[in-house]
C-alpha cells in the first residue's frame, strides 16, 4: 500500500517507517524536516507544517495515498483539518492517541479500551480523546479509522523517565549511586514499552480489516513498581543498588512544580492496560525486556553525546531537605513519647 506517515522520524515513527518498508509498503513521510533519523533510502519526504492548512492540503492531495498514519495530531482542530484535507480520498486513517485519554484513577485494572474517559486526567488527554472522536465519527463514511493508544514508550532516540521528568542527569546519578528521588513509597505501577514493539503494532494495522473502526492498547506487559524500575535501570547499567529516597507525591509536587508535571498527571497512578485486542488483531508481542531496552537506549544516548553529566544542585538540595525534615519528624515524635 501507499502509506503517508505524518511525522516519520520521531521516537515511535522511525520504527514504523522502517517496519512499513520492510513489510513492502511504499512510504512517504510528511515532516517539518527538523529531526534527523536513519530510515531506508526508498522513503520519500515531503516537508511542511500541518498547521499551515492550505499548503498542507495541497501537498497531501498531490500524493497517492491509501493509508495515513498520523503521529503528530494533538488537538481536535488538527483532527478536523486532517479529515478535511484527506476527505474520502484514502482507505484508512491510523491515529496515534494515548492511554492518557482515560480518567485517573481508573475504576478497575486491567484497563480495557472502553474504560471511562471523563473527567479527563489532563488537557492533553482531553484533546487526544476529542481527536479520537472526530476520526471515529467518520469511520466507514470517509475512511476506516484505527486508533492506537500507547503508554510509556522509550527507546533509541528517547530517554528514560523518572519522578522528576526526563532529565538525562538521572542516568549519571544511577551510575554514580547518588540518591534517586521516588514519588510516594515507590509501589505504584508503571509499564515502559520499547518503541520497536509499539511500532510493529502500528505496521500491523495497515490494510488490516480487523483493525477498522477499532481502538487498541499497545503497552507494556512487564508492569513493575517504580522501585523495581530504578533497580532494573541500575542493573542494566551495571550500577550500584540505587539509593531510593521516597517523598510523598503531594509534597514533591508542591516543592518542585516545574519538574513534576508528568508526575502529577501520570506517574502517580497505578495502571495496567489490557493488550488482548492488540494481541488478537495485530499480533502484538512484548518482545524487548526492559533491561535490554534500557541498555540500548543509553548506548544510543552515549553515541550521540546526549547524556547531561552536569551537577544538579537543586536535586541534591531536595534530597537533603527531605532527609532533614524526616529526621526531625522522627526525633520530635520520639522525644514527645518518652
Amino acid at each position: 500500500m501507499d502509506v503517508l506517515l505524518i511525522g516519520g522520524t520521531g521516537l515511535i515513527s522511525t520504527g514504523i517507517t522502517r517496519g512499513l518498508v520492510a513489510a513492502g509498503h511504499d512510504v512517504t513521510c510528511f515532516t517539518r524536516g527538523e529531526t534527523d533519523s536513519t530510515v531506508p533510502e526508498s522513503v520519500e519526504f515531503v516537508h511542511g507544517d500541518r498547521d499551515d492548512h492550505d499548503r498542507f492540503t495541497a501537498q497531501v492531495r498531490d500524493l497517492d495515498t491509501d493509508c495515513v498514519i498520523d503521529m503528530v495530531c494533538f488537538t481536535p482542530d488538527q483532527a478536523d483539518r486532517a479529515i478535511e484535507a484527506f476527505g474520502d480520498g484514502i482507505d484508512q486513517y491510523v491515529f496515534c492517541s494515548t492511554v492518557d485519554v482515560y480518567h485517573r484513577p481508573t475504576e478497575r485494572n486491567p484497563v480495557t479500551e472502553d474504560a471511562a474517559r471523563d473527567p479527563p486526567v489532563s488537557q492533553y488527554g482531553a484533546d487526544k480523546a476529542d481527536a479520537e472522536d472526530r476520526f471515529m465519527a467518520v469511520d466507514d463514511e470517509l475512511f476506516a479509522t484505527t486508533v492506537i493508544r500507547p503508554w510509556s514508550t522509550y527507546g533509541e532516540g528517547g530517554t528514560l523517565l523518572h519522578s522528576l521528568g526526563t532529565d538525562t542527569r538521572y542516568i549519571e546519578r544511577i551510575r554514580a549511586g547518588d540518591p534517586i528521588v521516588v514519588h510516594g513509597d515507590g509501589t505504584s505501577i508503571w509499564g515502559p514499552c520499547h518503541r520497536d514493539d509499539v511500532a510493529r503494532a502500528f505496521v500491523a494495522t495497515v490494510g488490516n480489516p480487523d483493525a477498522y473502526g477499532e481502538a487498541y492498547h499497545v503497552t507494556s506487559e512487564e508492569n513493575i513498581t517504580w522501585n523495581q524500575y530504578h533497580r532494573r535501570v541500575a542493573r542494566a547499567l551495571d550500577a550500584p543498588e540505587p539509593d531510593l529516597v521516597h517523598v510523598p507525591t503531594d509534597q514533591l509536587v508542591a516543592a518542585v512544580p516545574d519538574r513534576t508535571g508528568m508526575l502529577e498527571d501520570h506517574f502517580r497512578f497505578s495502571t495496567v492496560f489490557d493488550n488482548t485486542k492488540a494481541r488478537r488483531d495485530l499480533g502484538f508481542t512484548y518482545s524487548i525486556p526492559f533491561e535490554t531496552g534500557v541498555k540500548r537506549t543509553v548506548d544510543h544516548l552515549e553515541v550521540h553525546d546526549a547524556i547531561d553529566a552536569g551537577d544538579d544542585p537543586a536535586y541534591d538540595r531536595l534530597v537533603e531537605a527531605w532527609r532533614e525534615s524526616t529526621d526531625a519528624f522522627v526525633e520530635t515524635v520520639r522525644s514527645e513519647s518518652t
